[in-house]
């Protein structure tokens, strides 16, 4: 049976919130050559000929100042009775805040197709505390996948990451389509073996680092519960990722986290917009 997605005006609000702190920039396409990689036996895994092209994220221009951002932020900020940010915070950090059980997860997807439409941008990278939560957004994904693509026409490609699957990184890079890469923090701040791959050379992916090919997209991090994923590991971490911009989106953000708030629905407001039964 196919799902059926009520229309939420503060879904798109919030997208459009996150949207408007880019208003100046234009829409773009970016493309760069993706490092083709050296194979064990010394030799380019492709032929000097054949393109190797990737899409990546678009930089904001530099016309858009730091200052017309924080302008838009502010602008933002007092249409809905936030205090306005005294500075640009983190730089490109943005926070949304939303109360549990509001569909937190289809919001920040319907902000990756509006700043797709707007922008032209189509790399995320969706970071999240646990397996567990991993696959919910996964599954979140799935079940939206068809409602998205009747109001926006076109599908977004999703996986979670694995270090066994590196081709699925190259796909990343190289397709022009809206895709998510799903990862959980585990995979890249963790002591162990397998989580340090993301950062190693690997013969099985023509001697080049995952981190490496991911962070030519300049993608756009997602942090799904920030005060679960941000501690001291994960934020060196995440760096590694050379965001083009950062997207906090938490019920309860921790008061020393909170980067440039575009969006605030707590729990009092999902209450009396009766989108929640109690406090």
């Amino acid at each position: 049976m196919k799902l059926q997605f009520k229309y939420q005006k503060f879904q798109a609000d919030a997208a459009k919130a996150v949207c408007d702190v880019f208003a100046g920039q234009p829409l773009l396409t970016s493309t760069y050559m993706i490092d083709k990689g050296i194979t064990c036996n010394g030799e380019q895994s492709l032929t000097e000929k054949e393109d190797f092209i990737g899409f990546g994220n678009q930089r904001i221009v530099p016309e858009l100042t730091e200052d017309l951002i924080l302008e838009n932020i502010r602008k933002i900020q007092r249409s809905q009775q936030i205090p306005p940010s005294q500075k640009l915070e983190g730089r490109y950090n943005l926070t949304v805040e939303m109360e549990t059980g509001v569909g937190k997860t289809y919001t920040y997807i319907k902000t990756m197709h509006e700043l797709n439409r707007h922008y032209g941008w189509s790399k995320f990278i969706v970071v999240v505390p646990s397996v567990a939560i991993r696959e919910g957004v996964f599954k979140s994904f799935q079940i939206t996948e068809e409602h998205f693509a009747e109001e926006y026409g076109r599908k977004i490609r999703y996986f979670i990451y694995s270090s066994k699957q590196l081709t699925e990184i190259d796909r990343f890079a190289s397709d022009s389509a809206i895709n998510v890469m799903i990862i959980n923090s585990q995979a890249f701040n963790a002591r162990g073996k397998d989580a340090r791959r993301i950062n190693m050379k690997l013969d099985e992916f023509r001697s080049r680092k995952p981190i490496d090919i991911l962070a030519q997209t300049n993608p756009i991090l997602i942090i799904d519960e920030p005060q679960s994923v941000e501690g001291k590991a994960t934020k060196e971490g995440l760096k590694s990722f050379k965001p083009l911009m950062t997207l906090r989106y938490s019920a309860t953000h921790k008061s020393d986290s909170v980067y440039n708030m575009v969006y605030r629905l707590d729990a009092l407001d999902a209450y009396n917009r009766k989108l929640v039964k109690k406090i």
